[in-house]
Parts: C-alpha cells; structure tokens; sequence
C-alpha cells in the first residue's frame, strides 16, 4: 500500500486548504532514504520515505532544521510534517527548484557557513541524539571537547565497528591521545549542519546556497569545514570565503585527518567495502605525526 494518500491528508492538515494527490515522482541521490517528488493540486512538496521505525531520524532532522533555520545564517529546506502511514515513516519538505553551486554561490555559501558557526552555545552536543545518515549520533552536552570527541564520536563509531567484526590496529592508542592531537585548540561549541559534504549542498536559481540532510550539534567549526574536504564537491571559492570571514586556527591539517576519520568509520558501519582500509591508514597516518 503507498502512503500517498495519507501523507497528502497530512499535509492538508498541517498547511491548511484542500489539496489532493496528483502524482508522485522518485528522485535519485540518496543512499538512505528513498526520495520522491509529490505533486498536489496546491503545489510540489519533497518526501523522504524510510521504514516506519526510522520516524525518530526523521523527527529529529525536523529539529535540526529548524534550528539552523532559527540562527538565520543559511538557507534550509522548510519541513512540512512528519510522521508514519502504511508502515512507511516520512518527512515532507518544501519543494526547491536546485541545481549545482557556482563559485558565487560558493563564496555566498563561505560567508553563511562562517556566519552559522559564529552561534554558539555554553557547552558541546545538543538538545537531542540524532543521526548521520541511519548511524544513531550522540549529542549528549559535555564541557570539554576532547572528551566530547573521545567518547561520543571517535569511541562511539569505533564501538559500533567492533559489533560488525571491525576492529583497527592502535585505535585505543589514538583515542588515549586525543590529548595530544588538540593540545591548545580551544573551540567554541559552534552550531554545525555536522554532515557537509558535496551532496548536502546546492543553489536556488538566483544562487543563494541550500544546506540539507543535517546531523546537527554544536562542536568545533572545524569539524564542518573538514568534511567539506574529505568527499569534495566544493569550488575552491568556498573554502576561500569562510577563511576570509574566520580565519582558522594553526594546526588545522591534522585536526582535519582527525576530524574527518569520525566520517570515515561511520562509512565503515554504513557500507564497509574500502572505508575500512581508509580507516586503518587515517589512524596510522595521525599517530606517524602526532
């Protein structure tokens, strides 16, 4: 049985007025979730569709919305409604017309992503656990970040690997020195979308940069702009413009390494394949120089 009817029914009672169904349209790209293009008689709306006993990642990506849409920094898709009909969890989306960032979109996108990591809170984490992609992602508030970092992400992927039988070599030696690694960085608890990679990213037709698909906490800013380093997908004139709004911090080429090997093992957990070599060289590489 397709949802459809039921999530249109929801989306009248959300929005209001007396829209029916008028077709539906699969929509490539994602690995997680299946997404579609739902057209009413009222308008289109974007529909992530997942198993029913995923409606918590999808009610918590509506918080993380509208969290980052409440810093009023850069634009994010509007949520509709959320919920489950006929054994189907779902979350329905603005519709947006993207395509592909330019350099100038880029550089808009450089500023806004500099602008979003200047809101702050009082500590690391968030108000909620949430997901990177279908990986379940602590946020549990802590005042210190290397222990934040040790336990809730290095640890807890690290952890999660060990249960699929994948087990690296020196892994406690590198979480024992974590210490070590972020010696004198002191970061701000930064609000992050904490899953920025290429495909997490477009622009509306007049340009202005849309960030999606967030795995929202506050953290180090750097975590942000490590991974748009680690998948690419970013113009050179991204990472250009957030320098010049916020320059960072020396030391920022290890960091990354460090930073970008939490989403390195979350593929592990997700796809394994060859994360799990590139797991294993991370680690070598970051106890060779720390």
């Amino acid at each position: 049985m397709e949802p459809w009817n039921a999530i249109v029914e929801t989306i009248r009672s959300t929005e209001g007025g007396n829209a029916s169904l008028c077709g539906s349209t699969p929509v490539g790209g994602g690995c997680i979730n299946a997404t579609w293009a739902l057209k009413t008689s009222t308008g289109r709306y974007f529909v992530k569709l997942n198993d029913a006993d995923q409606e918590a990642m999808f009610a918590t990506e509506v918080l993380g919305l509208a969290t980052l849409a409440a810093a009023d920094a850069v634009r994010v898709p509007r949520p509709i409604c959320q919920g489950t009909a006929a054994g189907r969890a779902f979350l329905v989306l603005e519709y947006l017309e993207l395509q592909s960032g330019d350099a100038a979109s880029a550089t808009r996108l450089g500023h806004a992503l500099a602008a979003l990591h200047a809101t702050t809170a009082d500590a690391f984490g968030w108000e909620h656990d949430n997901t990177l992609g279908s990986t379940p992602q602590l946020n549990g508030w802590h005042g210190d970040w290397v222990t934040f970092w040790r336990e809730q992400r290095l640890g807890h992927q690290l952890t999660l690997a060990a249960r699929l039988g994948h087990r690296f070599r020196d892994s406690e030696r590198l979480l024992a020195r974590l210490d070590t690694f972020l010696a004198g960085h002191e970061p701000a608890p930064s609000l992050l979308h904490g899953d920025l990679w290429g495909g997490n990213w477009a622009a509306l037709p007049d340009g202005t940069p849309v960030i999606f698909d967030p795995a929202v906490y506050h953290g180090d800013r750097e975590t942000d702009l490590a991974m748009t380093e680690l998948f690419g997908g970013f113009d050179p004139a991204f990472l250009a413009a957030y320098r010049e709004a916020a320059p960072l911090d020396d030391g920022y080429p290890m960091r990354r390494e460090l930073y970008n090997l939490y989403h390195v093992l979350n593929h592990v957990n997700l796809f394994g394949g060859g994360y799990v070599g590139q797991a294993q060289r991370s680690i070598d590489r970051l106890l060779a120089a720390g």
